[in-house]
């Protein structure tokens, strides 16, 4: 038989790894004929854009550069399937091509929504009696799947974080004038990215020295009293903040308050650093800038943790493994066994024990104030960012795959 795999949702520094791992475990099973790549996510399947990746994917170096490449080689998509009881001819298009190319197994990498996508397209498979099987494989920075310990993608955008915010801190500490600088970091309407900040801790580093997470509410009256109380015996204050974070009753009427969502029913969120530089420019009047991670948290894979693209191409081989075996609607998963020495294990869950659903960042995990984490935070975030991908370079700078060079 043949599959397919396609990438879905925001970019990372693992997704390709995931990629390279179907891949291996597809070429490595006397089973498996061609390995098709869906561009553009679902949406090349409805479209019947593919192509082989064999046909691409050849040497050695083709191995290294695409493990090594941020972003999704094959695009990307939010295309969110409406339910099969109220419109088929959609379901009917992606049989129709998957049968046309003999596919007999299709892997989706993504995050939340594409596990919706797995277990949508899945159940009407069963309902239609087909036998084609379909597995989700993780990956988010945001780190906000349910079951799975961690995402694939997630170690490296906090490794890149934590790095980031020690740089900043270095760079804000030179003047001698008093100064706020609030960072604002990526994770949708979870904390888990922001939270990396605080490994920072394990080298004894003290900034960032406010930490808020959108689980718990945020009141402006509240972080003016923190600052100012910070400010009492630090000269350079680093705040980290999530860009989802959660308005109190008073501030509803923020103007970082947005009403834009996409297609799955997320705001679009952005802008809250700078609103909270205005208000701290207002309120206390010292020097203050904020600070937009933005997409370089996704992609930085020159910062990339080795253990997240080890993690992530291994999960890859074994959603091959796990389908060659007659499993479908499933999602692959990581499953902790202990921190010292770090273990995990990877099985496979129904795609309804993940889809639609979200893991927040631990109230237990955050102080009795709400503005910083505690150690068992750093503890669990530790494992995740140990150890540096080497790189191959070209002139300089580090090379990508790329499918039309």
């Amino acid at each position: 038989m043949n599959i397919a795999v396609a990438q879905s949702g925001g970019p990372t520094c693992a997704i390709n790894a995931s990629l390279l791992g179907v891949f291996k475990g597809a070429i490595r099973s006397d089973k498996i004929d061609i390995v098709f790549g869906s561009l553009n996510g679902i949406e090349g399947i409805i479209n019947d854009d593919l192509i082989i990746l064999n046909d691409y994917i050849k040497t050695y170096l083709d191995f290294e550069k695409l493990r090594q490449t941020p972003s999704t080689v094959l695009n990307s998509c939010r295309y969110k399937l409406p339910e099969y009881t109220e419109d088929a001819s959609v379901y009917e298009k992606i049989v129709k091509n998957l049968k046309a190319h003999g596919i007999g197994a299709f892997f989706y990498i993504g995050g939340n929504d594409s596990m919706d996508t797995v277990n949508k397209l899945s159940k009407y498979l069963t309902e239609i009696g087909s036998d084609i099987k379909v597995i989700g494989i993780p990956k988010t920075i945001d780190n906000d799947l349910m079951i799975t310990d961690h995402t694939p993608g997630f170690g490296s955008a906090a490794k890149y974080v934590a790095t980031t915010v020690q740089e900043i801190v270095r760079d804000c500490s030179v003047y001698s004038i008093n100064s706020i600088t609030i960072i604002e970091i990526m994770g949708r309407d979870t904390g888990w990215l922001t939270a990396a900040s605080a490994v920072l801790r394990a080298n004894g580093e003290i900034a960032p020295h406010l930490i808020y997470l959108p689980e718990v509410h945020f009141s402006v009256q509240n972080f003016i009293k923190d600052l100012k109380r910070v400010q009492q015996s630090r000269r350079a204050v680093v705040v980290a903040v999530s860009e989802g974070v959660t308005l109190s009753e008073e501030d509803i009427n923020s103007e970082f308050y947005n009403e834009t969502s996409d297609e799955f029913g997320h705001r679009y969120l952005s802008g809250v650093g700078k609103t909270l530089e205005n208000i701290v420019r207002k309120e206390i009047g010292c020097k203050v800038r904020s600070i937009e991670l933005n997409v370089m948290q996704r992609c930085s894979s020159h910062l990339s943790s080795k253990t997240d693209i080890e993690e992530a191409e291994q999960i890859g081989v074994m959603a091959v493994e796990r389908a060659l075996k007659g499993e479908s609607g499933k999602v692959m998963y990581f499953k902790r066994v202990s921190n010292s020495p770090y273990t995990v294990v990877i099985d496979s869950v129904d795609a309804n024990e993940i889809a639609n659903k979200v893991k927040y960042f631990p109230l237990g995990w955050i102080n009795s104030s709400g503005n910083n984490v505690t150690d068992e935070a750093v503890d669990y975030i530790m494992p995740l960012i140990q150890g540096e991908q080497d790189i191959h370079y070209q002139n300089g700078v580090p090379i990508h795959f790329k499918l039309n060079s």
